[in-house]
């Protein structure tokens, strides 16, 4: 309600006229739900409950603590986090101190109050604790406190293994006395600057813990809890996110959320919702998962084209999620996001947007679909080894640079550049963190590491063992060049793995714009190119197959790509960046070889195809064109249509003249090989 209008009703029924069956209320609202010390007042999310329960919606409650009320900072300003820039100030959201003991005091308050209040409403069907949790880069003396705790703990009080550990005798940092613990906010170590920031994101998962626990004293047995967890922000969702470690932080809830944002318009490829959905998928090894937030309208530049919401919503289902939610309903009409616009504008009617999600909850709210699509399992032969503390540690010593200054790629760019190029070749891949178990690497035939310069000894044993059992491996510059500690292994390079790749190296340096990259051998065929950022000297043993070279005279005799046989399975290594056709060129050869191809690779280029198996047991394969133009491609499966080509005009509507001559029609039998024509930002989905 605002400024008297009071439509609640008006908004459920439009809600449920768009076949939308949940929402989400209550987080962010702290100074709403306690306006005052001890002082509660539930109005709004009573209203909010039962307007929902009469429109036969159900509804998710979050915590209100990741925005604190201006009587909480006034009553004790170090709930603000300080943070190397200095101590916070109120206004934004996020800016709390989440170890702080005040904070923790309020909000375990204000959160029991709210539980405890709602639990029992039968619209309540689950409970999301904070939002897009992170550190907020505090640098508090709490959180330092906790810090030399921990620190003491692991090294069992003594300092000489501390010293020894993070090689603090340098630069004259080494510490004698833990009462002279320094200040780490300006730390030139990254072995204990890494540590502090892996403890910072330990943090985060104890508080997710602690807040899930507490829900948990009053959820039903039926009740979920979830949390809204994000990536690294380049102006949309990009990578792995450097706060939090997914993989830890969602052992403490029973369903990982996620909010999803990508370009659209000209720009909507889909490989942001890809990424996003196989991380958060991957978190739980494959558990199904909650869409918490994805753009409606979003920022400026974001307006869905005909058909563009449609096609973005399969593409989440595509990836195992079971749920999709829009931030947010309306498009508020003032405050710092007035301008990220939710499902309806500013004069709250419909608009074509919301036309357009009304077109998809209804068709999927149709039983012989949303019942075939629901609960999606991947069976995917591909991994991506991603590593926290090394997005950490390349964060201090930048590949091009090896200091915190003098370049710009990034640890995310490496992880992007491989996984565009398999999104590219409609290879699905799953996520794994580098302490998974070998069981867990065992389940795959294929595992990349794109730059994991942190790898403990057991993660590069386990990687050995993948190899030698049959694995294919496939690893990029600056990888395996730390332990977990940000340590440079003593031995030759890769540590632990000479053998396994067949090839060591001991220089690198950066091309400079005129280091040429020259294939040969299965990637003979692949045009020249322009090696980007850094490049390593490798030296490859005599059984082990040069894949490229460098055509700079000082480089020439050095390998850049390379695979080795070992055991039972082989080990490539790209000792580069590569553009995306020369990346994209050197994978596709790479799963070739691996014979890790899906029935999709021969639609690569055409249609993105995401492929996995339902409740029902029946394989379902989702054909997603993301570009303007029609496109007709062979199935590769055959099956029944369930979800067929719509033409969605430009109010948002079913163009019904126009879809009248789409031949691809809903229930329809395909067969394997069959023409199947697929409109501009559209999709078919087949189940066999």
């Amino acid at each position: 309600m605002m400024k008297g209008i009071d439509r609640i009703d008006e908004d459920m029924k439009m809600m449920k006229d768009a076949g939308l069956n949940v929402i989400r209320i209550a987080e962010s609202t702290w100074s709403t739900c306690e306006p005052q010390p001890g002082v509660f007042d539930f109005t709004y999310v009573d209203r909010a409950l039962d307007a929902a329960q009469r429109a036969g919606i159900d509804v998710i409650v979050g915590t209100p603590t990741y925005a604190v009320p201006s009587w909480l900072v006034k009553l004790d300003p170090s709930v603000l986090a300080v943070t190397p820039n200095g101590q916070g100030k109120y206004g934004a959201r996020q800016i709390m101190d989440i170890v702080n003991a005040t904070y923790r005091f309020y909000g375990e308050r204000v959160i029991r109050k709210l539980i405890s209040h709602v639990a029992d409403h039968p619209a309540v069907i689950g409970y999301q604790v904070d939002n897009e949790t992170k550190y907020y880069d505090s640098v508090s003396e709490d959180m330092q406190r906790l810090f030399v705790k921990y620190l003491r703990e692991k090294f069992h009080g003594d300092l000489n293994e501390l010293n020894h550990h993070f090689g603090l005798d340098y630069w004259s940092n080494r510490i004698d006395s833990w009462e002279d613990f320094p200040d780490v906010t300006a730390t030139i170590n990254e072995s204990l600057g890494g540590e502090f920031d892996k403890f910072r994101r330990d943090q985060v998962r104890a508080f997710l813990q602690w807040q899930a626990d507490i829900v948990r004293e009053y959820a039903h047995d039926d009740q979920f809890i979830t949390h809204n967890f994000d990536f690294e922000w380049r102006g949309y969702s990009y990578g792995v996110q450097p706060a939090v470690d997914h993989f830890k932080a969602a052992t403490a809830v029973d369903i990982t959320g996620v909010d999803i944002y990508h370009p659209t318009e000209d720009d909507l490829t889909g490989k942001e919702i890809a990424f996003g959905g196989d991380m958060t998928r991957s978190t739980k090894n494959g558990q199904n998962y909650l869409v918490l937030e994805t753009e409606a309208q979003g920022q400026h530049g974001w307006v869905p084209f005909p058909g563009q919401l449609r096609l973005q919503a399969y593409s989440h289902l595509a990836s195992g999620a079971d749920m999709v939610e829009y931030w947010h309903w309306h498009s508020i009409h003032n405050s710092f996001e007035t301008y990220w616009k939710g499902l309806l504008s500013h004069d709250l009617e419909p608009n074509p947007t919301y036309r357009e999600a009304g077109v998809f909850g209804r068709e999927i709210a149709k039983p012989e679909v949303g019942e075939r699509l629901v609960h999606l399992k991947k069976h995917n032969k591909v991994a991506i080894m991603v590593s926290n503390e090394s997005l950490t540690a390349l964060d201090w010593f930048l590949i091009e640079a090896g200091f915190p200054f003098g370049g710009t790629l990034k640890y995310n760019d490496v992880v992007r550049n491989v996984y565009d190029a398999l999104f590219e070749l409609n290879v699905e891949c799953d996520f794994i963190p580098s302490d998974a178990p070998a069981e867990r690497l065992a389940s795959y035939e294929m595992i990349v590491t794109p730059a994991l310069y942190c790898a403990p000894q057991e993660t590069t044993d386990r990687l050995r063992e993948f190899v030698s059992n049959g694995g294919h491996l496939v690893s990029t510059m600056r990888s395996f060049v730390t332990d977990d500690e940000v340590t440079v292994w003593h031995d030759r390079a890769p540590h632990n793995l000479t053998d396994v790749f067949g090839m060591t190296y001991n220089q690198f340096t950066r091309p400079n714009g005129h280091v040429s990259v020259e294939f040969a051998g299965a990637l003979a065929e692949t045009a020249s190119t322009d090696a980007q950022s850094l490049i390593e000297l490798l030296n490859a043993d005599a059984d082990t197959e040069v894949l490229a070279s460098y055509g700079h005279y000082a480089w020439k005799d050095y390998a850049a790509v390379t695979r080795h046989a070992f055991g039972k399975g082989d080990a490539e290594w790209v000792a580069t960046l590569l553009d995306a056709d020369s990346i994209r060129a050197v994978m596709r050869e790479a799963v070739e070889h691996a014979g890790v191809e899906g029935a999709g690779t021969a639609l690569a280029g055409q249609v993105a195809v995401r492929q996995g198996v339902n409740a029902l047991g029946e394989n379902v394969t989702y054909l997603l064109n993301y570009s303007a133009d029609e496109v007709t491609v062979a199935s590769p499966i055959a099956g029944e249509v369930v979800v067929a080509p719509v033409v969605i005009a430009t109010d948002g509507s079913i163009d019904e003249v126009a879809n009248a001559e789409v031949v691809l029609k809903e229930g329809a039998a395909v067969k394997q090989g069959d023409p199947l024509t697929i409109g501009r930002w559209n999709v078919a989905v087949i189940a066999g």
